[in-house]
């Protein structure tokens, strides 16, 4: 008997750890909303979504070739735009960070502190994983779509 295969959502072929801006979606799974609300237009983190900024936040010190611009905790995702700042005959290609790298560690890190903060703190508990097993990603193109992006970010919580 066949499993199903997975639905293959990156673009085949492409290097991910190449130089580029990525626009980044990373939903909860079950679509929770774990990290706060959004009233009149305006997102307010709960201690989860301040713990998953932090992490967010932090991504820049754990990988030196990366860059962040825009970004949103929502609910239940959170919206970003990475920068990876690459020149090829700088470095190694097996320690250059890649997008998946980037989501893998910044999942890793706020889910370990999520689990604490149920455990210590009384957060909402979750079934089985934080995150969804993958994430939405965009290859940033062009300048106009770069700041297109940068819009949608900044108005998703009025939306």
């Amino acid at each position: 008997m066949n499993s199903p295969r997975r639905k293959e959502i990156r673009m085949p072929g492409y290097d991910y750890s190449q130089a580029g801006f990525y626009f980044l979606t990373i939903c909860t799974q079950s679509s929770l909303c774990l990290f706060g609300s959004v009233q009149d237009g305006v997102m307010n983190l709960n201690h989860a979504g301040e713990m998953v900024q932090k992490w967010w936040n932090k991504v820049d010190e754990k990988f030196s070739e990366i860059t962040f611009h825009e970004f949103v905790v929502m609910p239940n995702h959170l919206h970003g735009i990475v920068q990876i700042n690459r020149r090829d005959h700088d470095m190694n290609k097996d320690d250059s960070p890649t997008v998946a790298k980037v989501v893998q560690w910044f999942k890793t890190m706020s889910i370990n502190e999520y689990m604490r903060g149920v455990k210590q703190k009384g957060w909402l508990q979750f079934s089985k994983r934080l995150w969804k097993r993958n994430y939405y990603e965009h290859i940033i193109r062009d300048e106009e779509a770069y700041f297109e992006i940068v819009e949608y970010i900044r108005t998703n919580p009025q939306n």
